[in-house]
């Protein structure tokens, strides 16, 4: 069965802390598709979790806001026949939704200006192709 979650780089997800439901899944299944409870929700409640410090718990909350029902994060996996399988497919896309979610914001760009030789190149492009379109023009006399 499936135990403690890791996310990267050093989060780890307590098995208690996840709940998991399982209900008929739509789709391919052959003749136990109608008897067999393959599709698997994952729940994790972001809010209550002593997996995070305070500040991830915050940055996690507020990047995930639009996928969260109160403070909890679900995900759905259906696309396999086996609930075992599926089980795997939620738990690994939980981890990637929580990495993104906790990773720290990107540096900011530090606006640069264009070098005066980039900008000679630039014009000088211009210039060739204002030139080249003069050039096809017919001569009016």
């Amino acid at each position: 069965m499936l135990g403690d979650l890791q996310v990267p780089p050093n989060v780890t997800v307590p098995a208690g802390e996840l709940q998991w439901r399982f209900s008929h899944s739509g789709g391919p299944g052959g003749q136990g598709v109608n008897t067999s409870d393959s599709r698997v929700e994952l729940t994790w409640d972001l809010g209550t979790t002593a997996a995070l410090s305070d500040a991830l718990r915050q940055r996690a909350l507020a990047r995930l806001a639009t996928r969260l029902t109160g403070t909890a994060l679900t995900v759905v996996a259906s696309e396999f026949r086996s609930q075992l399988r599926n089980r795997e497919a939620a738990a690994a896309r939980l981890v990637a939704l929580v990495a993104a979610a906790i990773a720290p914001p990107p540096r900011r760009r530090r606006p640069t200006r264009p070098t005066a030789a980039s900008v000679d190149r630039r014009i000088e492009a211009k210039k060739r192709r204002g030139q080249l379109k003069r050039s096809r023009r017919p001569d009016v006399e």
